[in-house]
């Protein structure tokens, strides 16, 4: 009895020293942040909900669903390259829908804002919420579809 005694105080204490102890994982910083109060004055208030606040437009509300000029969709916050337009694509999600990124411009991350686990796609230079990415588009290019809110790009003309 004294043995199995000793044994339970010896897990006891090795499972108080688990991972759970450790402090979570620091903030990212990016080379471009500004204050709430900053990002409000150089954003809409429509791209400040999208972009700041991690909101989603209404579906089939961007004319960037139809656009079919050839460019390059860049961050309406910081204007980073992310998108070009032959990455474009109809997913009939009512998105601006793209099967890749510019390389290294997005950043991926997890989301779990309407209960299930999303991968959100974020600007590495200034974390500005995009939209989220799905492994539903085109087999015969990625099979990714990055569904991207309209109000967090803006269009560069080639």
């Amino acid at each position: 009895m004294k043995n199995i005694f000793s044994l339970l105080v010896v897990l006891l204490m090795i499972s108080c020293n688990s991972r759970a102890q450790t402090p979570s994982k620091e903030k990212k910083t990016y080379r471009i942040e500004k204050t709430n109060a900053e990002w409000k004055k150089v954003l809409t208030p429509k791209q400040y909900y999208i972009l700041r606040e991690a909101g989603t437009e209404k579906p089939f509300s961007s004319s960037f669903n139809t656009n079919k000029e050839k460019g390059t969709y860049v961050c309406a916050a910081c204007e980073t390259p992310l998108y070009k337009s032959e990455y474009k694509y109809d997913s009939g999600s009512g998105w601006p829908s793209f099967d890749r990124a510019i390389k290294d411009n997005i950043e991926l991350d997890v989301d779990y804002k309407i209960g299930y686990k999303r991968t959100e796609l974020k600007c590495n230079t200034c974390g500005s919420h995009l939209g989220h990415s799905f492994d539903d588009g085109p087999k015969n290019t990625t099979g990714e579809r990055h569904c991207i809110n309209g109000d967090a790009l803006k269009f560069v003309t080639q």
